[in-house]
Protein backbone atom coordinates (compact mmCIF):
# COMPACT_ATOMS: atom_id res chain seq x y z
CA UNK A 1 0.00 0.00 0.00
CA UNK A 2 2.45 2.24 0.81
CA UNK A 3 4.80 1.42 -2.42
CA UNK A 4 1.27 2.29 -4.77
CA UNK A 5 0.83 5.71 -2.49
CA UNK A 6 4.61 6.77 -3.32
CA UNK A 7 4.42 6.11 -6.99
CA UNK A 8 1.00 7.72 -7.41
CA UNK A 9 2.79 11.37 -5.26
CA UNK A 10 5.80 11.03 -7.10
CA UNK A 11 4.95 9.74 -10.38
CA UNK A 12 8.28 6.71 -10.73
CA UNK A 13 8.23 3.95 -8.24
CA UNK A 14 10.98 4.18 -5.57
CA UNK A 15 13.89 2.55 -7.01
CA UNK A 16 13.26 3.74 -10.22
CA UNK A 17 15.95 2.51 -12.88
CA UNK A 18 14.94 5.87 -15.24
CA UNK A 19 15.81 8.08 -11.75
CA UNK A 20 19.44 6.16 -11.35
CA UNK A 21 20.47 6.62 -15.36
CA UNK A 22 19.31 10.58 -14.65
CA UNK A 23 21.54 10.66 -11.94
CA UNK A 24 24.56 9.08 -13.36
CA UNK A 25 24.19 11.03 -16.97
CA UNK A 26 23.60 14.27 -14.44
CA UNK A 27 26.78 13.23 -12.90
CA UNK A 28 28.69 12.34 -15.60
CA UNK A 29 27.49 15.82 -17.28
CA UNK A 30 29.15 17.61 -14.11
CA UNK A 31 32.40 15.33 -14.21
CA UNK A 32 32.87 16.13 -17.73
CA UNK A 33 32.73 20.13 -17.59
CA UNK A 34 35.59 19.83 -13.93
CA UNK A 35 37.69 17.43 -15.95
CA UNK A 36 37.34 18.91 -19.64
CA UNK A 37 39.88 22.09 -18.44
CA UNK A 38 42.56 19.84 -17.11
CA UNK A 39 42.25 17.15 -19.65
CA UNK A 40 42.98 20.43 -22.31
CA UNK A 41 45.40 21.40 -20.75
CA UNK A 42 47.19 17.78 -20.63
CA UNK A 43 46.79 17.39 -24.32
CA UNK A 44 48.14 20.83 -25.38
CA UNK A 45 51.28 20.03 -23.69
CA UNK A 46 51.84 17.28 -25.83
CA UNK A 47 50.42 18.12 -29.34
CA UNK A 48 52.40 19.55 -32.16
CA UNK A 49 53.76 22.93 -31.24
CA UNK A 50 52.28 24.54 -34.26
CA UNK A 51 49.03 23.03 -33.35
CA UNK A 52 49.28 24.56 -29.95
CA UNK A 53 50.13 27.81 -30.73
CA UNK A 54 47.34 27.79 -33.68
CA UNK A 55 44.88 26.32 -30.92
CA UNK A 56 43.46 23.78 -33.23
CA UNK A 57 43.68 21.08 -30.46
CA UNK A 58 40.06 20.52 -28.87
CA UNK A 59 39.70 16.86 -27.69
CA UNK A 60 42.23 15.10 -28.87
CA UNK A 61 46.23 15.54 -29.10
CA UNK A 62 47.76 16.32 -32.42
CA UNK A 63 50.78 14.08 -32.31
CA UNK A 64 53.06 13.44 -29.61
CA UNK A 65 55.75 15.79 -28.64
CA UNK A 66 57.15 15.50 -25.02
CA UNK A 67 60.07 18.30 -25.62
CA UNK A 68 58.36 20.74 -23.29
CA UNK A 69 58.90 18.27 -20.46
CA UNK A 70 62.04 17.02 -21.19
CA UNK A 71 62.90 21.38 -20.91
CA UNK A 72 60.87 20.99 -17.21
CA UNK A 73 63.06 17.80 -16.06
CA UNK A 74 66.81 19.87 -16.87
CA UNK A 75 65.56 23.27 -15.52
CA UNK A 76 67.28 23.87 -12.47
CA UNK A 77 65.62 26.93 -11.81
CA UNK A 78 62.36 25.14 -11.47
CA UNK A 79 63.87 22.19 -9.60
CA UNK A 80 64.65 24.64 -6.83
CA UNK A 81 61.51 26.77 -6.88
CA UNK A 82 59.68 23.24 -6.76
CA UNK A 83 61.85 23.01 -3.67
CA UNK A 84 61.07 26.04 -2.32
CA UNK A 85 56.77 25.50 -2.70
CA UNK A 86 57.77 21.97 -0.48
CA UNK A 87 59.50 23.79 2.19
CA UNK A 88 57.10 26.36 2.39
CA UNK A 89 54.22 24.39 1.85
CA UNK A 90 54.71 21.29 4.85
CA UNK A 91 56.21 24.23 7.06
CA UNK A 92 53.28 26.21 7.31
CA UNK A 93 50.95 23.28 7.11
CA UNK A 94 53.30 21.54 10.04
CA UNK A 95 53.00 25.09 12.39
CA UNK A 96 49.38 25.84 11.32
CA UNK A 97 48.10 22.18 12.60
CA UNK A 98 50.04 22.90 15.83
CA UNK A 99 48.77 26.90 16.70
CA UNK A 100 45.15 25.66 15.51
CA UNK A 101 45.43 22.61 17.86
CA UNK A 102 46.68 24.53 20.74
CA UNK A 103 44.73 27.32 20.12
CA UNK A 104 41.72 26.08 20.04
CA UNK A 105 41.32 23.56 23.30
CA UNK A 106 41.79 26.14 25.57
CA UNK A 107 38.97 28.18 23.93
CA UNK A 108 36.79 24.84 24.05
CA UNK A 109 36.65 24.43 27.30
CA UNK A 110 33.98 26.07 29.24
CA UNK A 111 35.51 26.35 32.92
CA UNK A 112 38.14 28.86 31.13
CA UNK A 113 37.67 32.68 31.98
CA UNK A 114 36.80 34.71 29.80
CA UNK A 115 36.30 32.76 27.38
CA UNK A 116 33.57 34.73 25.08
CA UNK A 117 35.91 37.91 25.63
CA UNK A 118 38.99 36.24 24.27
CA UNK A 119 36.63 34.56 21.06
CA UNK A 120 35.39 37.75 19.85
CA UNK A 121 39.19 39.23 20.11
CA UNK A 122 40.69 36.94 18.02
CA UNK A 123 37.94 36.78 15.45
CA UNK A 124 38.49 41.01 15.10
CA UNK A 125 41.35 40.34 12.74
CA UNK A 126 39.20 38.14 10.82
CA UNK A 127 37.18 41.66 9.81
CA UNK A 128 39.57 44.59 9.96
CA UNK A 129 43.51 44.38 8.91
CA UNK A 130 46.31 46.28 9.02
CA UNK A 131 46.90 46.55 4.98
CA UNK A 132 49.44 45.67 2.78
CA UNK A 133 52.09 48.50 3.58
CA UNK A 134 52.29 48.30 7.58
CA UNK A 135 52.90 44.86 7.18
CA UNK A 136 55.58 45.59 4.24
CA UNK A 137 56.65 47.75 7.10
CA UNK A 138 56.16 45.39 10.02
CA UNK A 139 58.12 43.14 7.78
CA UNK A 140 61.06 45.35 7.21
CA UNK A 141 61.44 46.12 11.13
CA UNK A 142 61.45 42.35 11.87
CA UNK A 143 64.61 41.55 9.28
CA UNK A 144 62.05 39.22 7.18
CA UNK A 145 61.91 41.06 4.17
CA UNK A 146 63.76 39.24 1.64
CA UNK A 147 63.60 35.73 4.21
CA UNK A 148 61.92 32.67 3.78
CA UNK A 149 60.23 33.08 7.02
CA UNK A 150 58.56 36.36 5.52
CA UNK A 151 56.24 33.71 4.07
CA UNK A 152 56.76 30.99 6.53
CA UNK A 153 55.64 33.33 9.72
CA UNK A 154 52.31 35.06 8.76
CA UNK A 155 50.90 31.99 7.40
CA UNK A 156 51.71 29.82 10.42
CA UNK A 157 48.41 31.18 11.67
CA UNK A 158 45.55 31.18 10.69
CA UNK A 159 41.89 32.22 13.20
CA UNK A 160 39.41 30.62 10.39
CA UNK A 161 40.92 27.29 11.45
CA UNK A 162 41.40 27.71 14.92
CA UNK A 163 37.76 28.51 14.96
CA UNK A 164 36.98 25.41 12.92
CA UNK A 165 39.27 23.26 15.44
CA UNK A 166 37.62 24.47 18.32
CA UNK A 167 33.72 24.28 16.98
CA UNK A 168 34.84 20.29 16.39
CA UNK A 169 36.48 20.28 20.20
CA UNK A 170 33.54 21.66 21.56
CA UNK A 171 31.39 19.06 20.05
CA UNK A 172 33.48 15.92 21.46
CA UNK A 173 31.93 14.85 24.68
CA UNK A 174 32.73 16.55 27.83
CA UNK A 175 32.54 13.32 29.94
CA UNK A 176 35.70 12.19 28.43
CA UNK A 177 37.96 14.99 29.39
CA UNK A 178 36.18 14.40 32.91
CA UNK A 179 36.58 11.24 33.23
CA UNK A 180 40.23 11.83 32.10
CA UNK A 181 40.80 14.08 35.06
CA UNK A 182 39.72 12.19 37.66
CA UNK A 183 42.14 9.62 36.57
CA UNK A 184 44.58 12.28 37.29
CA UNK A 185 45.42 13.50 33.35
CA UNK A 186 46.75 16.60 33.01
CA UNK A 187 45.36 19.14 30.22
CA UNK A 188 48.01 18.30 28.33
CA UNK A 189 47.63 14.96 28.32
CA UNK A 190 44.18 14.79 27.87
CA UNK A 191 44.83 16.62 24.18
CA UNK A 192 47.46 14.53 23.28
CA UNK A 193 46.14 11.11 24.22
CA UNK A 194 42.22 12.04 23.77
CA UNK A 195 41.53 15.11 21.53
CA UNK A 196 43.44 14.74 18.82
CA UNK A 197 43.10 11.19 17.93
CA UNK A 198 39.67 12.02 17.83
CA UNK A 199 40.15 14.95 16.13
CA UNK A 200 41.64 13.44 12.56
CA UNK A 201 38.98 14.76 10.54
CA UNK A 202 39.27 18.50 10.84
CA UNK A 203 43.02 18.33 11.12
CA UNK A 204 42.76 16.49 7.44
CA UNK A 205 40.57 19.53 6.81
CA UNK A 206 43.23 22.23 8.26
CA UNK A 207 45.93 20.41 6.42
CA UNK A 208 44.52 20.30 2.54
CA UNK A 209 43.20 23.74 3.04
CA UNK A 210 46.83 24.80 4.49
CA UNK A 211 48.25 22.77 1.84
CA UNK A 212 46.09 23.90 -1.35
CA UNK A 213 46.63 27.45 -0.07
CA UNK A 214 50.48 27.71 0.48
CA UNK A 215 51.34 25.54 -2.59
CA UNK A 216 48.87 28.06 -4.75
CA UNK A 217 50.67 31.01 -2.87
CA UNK A 218 52.86 34.02 -5.14
CA UNK A 219 52.02 37.03 -4.11
CA UNK A 220 53.30 37.01 -0.98
CA UNK A 221 56.38 36.01 -2.53
CA UNK A 222 56.42 38.55 -5.24
CA UNK A 223 56.00 41.67 -2.37
CA UNK A 224 58.64 39.86 0.31
CA UNK A 225 61.23 37.71 -1.72
CA UNK A 226 63.20 40.03 -4.30
CA UNK A 227 65.46 37.31 -4.84
CA UNK A 228 65.20 34.66 -7.52
CA UNK A 229 66.44 31.68 -5.77
CA UNK A 230 63.74 32.31 -2.94
CA UNK A 231 60.67 32.13 -5.52
CA UNK A 232 58.27 29.44 -5.21
CA UNK A 233 57.45 27.38 -7.89
CA UNK A 234 54.01 29.25 -8.45
CA UNK A 235 55.66 32.73 -8.68
CA UNK A 236 58.09 30.72 -11.30
CA UNK A 237 55.20 29.61 -13.39
CA UNK A 238 53.85 33.20 -13.24
CA UNK A 239 57.13 33.99 -15.15
CA UNK A 240 56.79 31.27 -16.87
CA UNK A 241 53.07 32.30 -18.35
CA UNK A 242 53.62 36.11 -18.49
CA UNK A 243 57.31 37.06 -19.11
CA UNK A 244 57.85 34.67 -21.68
CA UNK A 245 56.73 36.95 -24.39
CA UNK A 246 58.95 37.77 -27.67
CA UNK A 247 58.23 41.52 -29.48
CA UNK A 248 58.61 40.14 -33.33
CA UNK A 249 58.63 43.77 -34.76
CA UNK A 250 62.20 44.23 -32.67
CA UNK A 251 64.28 41.77 -34.67
CA UNK A 252 65.57 41.25 -37.67
CA UNK A 253 64.70 39.10 -40.25
CA UNK A 254 67.00 36.88 -39.39
CA UNK A 255 66.30 36.15 -35.90
CA UNK A 256 62.57 36.11 -36.75
CA UNK A 257 62.37 32.40 -37.21
CA UNK A 258 64.59 31.53 -34.04
CA UNK A 259 62.14 33.78 -32.08
CA UNK A 260 59.27 32.04 -33.53
CA UNK A 261 60.56 28.79 -32.55
CA UNK A 262 61.20 30.00 -29.12
CA UNK A 263 57.62 31.17 -29.50
CA UNK A 264 56.24 27.69 -30.14
CA UNK A 265 58.16 26.13 -27.51
CA UNK A 266 57.48 28.55 -24.69
CA UNK A 267 53.53 28.42 -25.41
CA UNK A 268 53.83 24.09 -25.08
CA UNK A 269 55.79 24.47 -22.17
CA UNK A 270 53.50 26.94 -20.20
CA UNK A 271 50.71 24.25 -20.24
CA UNK A 272 53.29 21.10 -19.09
CA UNK A 273 54.21 23.57 -16.29
CA UNK A 274 50.52 24.22 -15.33
CA UNK A 275 50.03 20.02 -15.38
CA UNK A 276 53.33 19.53 -13.72
CA UNK A 277 52.63 22.06 -10.79
CA UNK A 278 49.34 20.74 -10.20
CA UNK A 279 50.17 17.08 -9.79
CA UNK A 280 51.24 17.57 -6.47
CA UNK A 281 48.03 19.05 -5.19
CA UNK A 282 45.95 16.20 -7.01
CA UNK A 283 48.03 13.01 -5.46
CA UNK A 284 47.15 14.77 -1.98
CA UNK A 285 43.58 14.90 -1.66
CA UNK A 286 43.61 10.61 -1.90
CA UNK A 287 45.46 10.92 1.67
CA UNK A 288 43.30 12.96 3.07
CA UNK A 289 39.74 11.99 1.54
CA UNK A 290 38.98 9.16 4.66
CA UNK A 291 38.40 12.19 7.01
CA UNK A 292 37.96 15.51 4.68
CA UNK A 293 33.94 15.01 4.00
CA UNK A 294 33.29 14.27 8.09
CA UNK A 295 35.79 16.73 9.11
CA UNK A 296 34.12 19.50 6.77
CA UNK A 297 30.67 18.50 8.10
CA UNK A 298 31.68 18.14 11.68
CA UNK A 299 33.77 21.11 11.96
CA UNK A 300 32.01 23.93 9.90
CA UNK A 301 28.00 23.00 10.64
CA UNK A 302 27.93 22.17 14.84
CA UNK A 303 27.55 25.03 16.48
Amino acid sequence: MTQILARKKHGIPNGSRLVDVLIVIAVAVICLFTLYPMYYIFIMSISKPQDVLAMNVSFWPTGFELQAYKKIFTDSDMWRAYGNSILYTVSTTVLVIITSVMGAYPLSVPELRGRKYVVAFVLLPMYFGGGLIPTFLLMSKLNLYNNIFAIIVPASFNIWYIILTRTYFTGLPRDIRESAFIDGASNFTVLRRIYLPLAKPILAVVSIYSIVTMWNNWFAAQVYLPDKSLHPLQLYLKRVLVAQTVDLTKLNSADIENAMNQMLSATQMQYAMIIFTTLPIIFTYPFFQKYFIKGVMLGSLKG
